[in-house]
């Protein structure tokens, strides 16, 4: 998912660019105001976290293969508006270091796996949480964040695929899409997983806004 340079034309690019620096500023803005003493040292070791899982490749199917994305569990443990910030921080690492995504490209790797996954998967965990109460309630909820999170992310790269003329929307939709509601279901199992050990030994680690 992450896009490398050469994909996008400059304009898709720049704009990418610009929206990930507005989203970006208005949450560190906004962290300042509500972040806690207890998630600093959570952030950090959530950005290294998701950092390690975003190297570990598994396949899927036709040769292709995926890894955690990590913006549905950053975000019910820290919030929306500090996984995007972790999230960031990842990506700007990966891309700096190892090369894994394009400069060029990076606002709009930003802005699809910072900004878009974290706000996408938080919403239908909010919403679940509200309707359905408890640990299986949580649990029921961090699935459907996991795997929202992950197309959403898919669904966005695709269509700036798209608009920069690198292929047309309806293949690369189709191609993105397919693949990564496979990725989105592991992606939900390990989330799940992790938060159901969370809640058993932390469930004060989980997010209350």
């Amino acid at each position: 998912m992450h896009i490398p340079d050469g994909f996008l034309n400059a304009k898709v690019s720049a704009v990418t660019w610009i929206i990930s620096l507005l989203g970006i500023g208005f949450y560190l803005k906004k962290i300042t105001v509500t972040l806690k003493d207890k998630m600093v040292p959570l952030m950090g070791v959530m950005s290294a976290f998701i950092f390690a899982a975003q190297m570990i490749n598994f396949p899927i199917f036709g040769g292709t293969s995926g890894h955690l994305l990590g913006a549905a569990l950053a975000a019910i443990l820290l919030g929306p508006c500090a996984a995007a910030i972790v999230l960031t921080c990842v990506l700007v690492v990966q891309c700096v270091l190892f090369q894994d995504g394009g400069i060029t490209a990076l606002g709009a790797n930003i802005l699809n796996m910072a900004l878009l996954a974290t706000f996408g998967g938080y919403l239908p965990y909010r919403l679940i949480k509200n309707i359905a109460r408890g640990p299986a309630g949580t649990i029921w909820a961090t699935a459907a964040a996991a795997w929202v999170s992950v197309m959403i992310a898919a669904c966005g790269c695709a269509l700036e695929l798209a608009l920069s003329g690198t292929a047309p929307l309806k293949i690369v939709l189709t191609a993105m899409a397919g693949m990564h509601a496979a990725t989105g279901i592991i992606e939900a199992v390990i989330t799940c997983s992790i938060v159901s050990f969370i809640l058993k030994v932390r469930p004060d680690l989980l997010y209350k806004p």
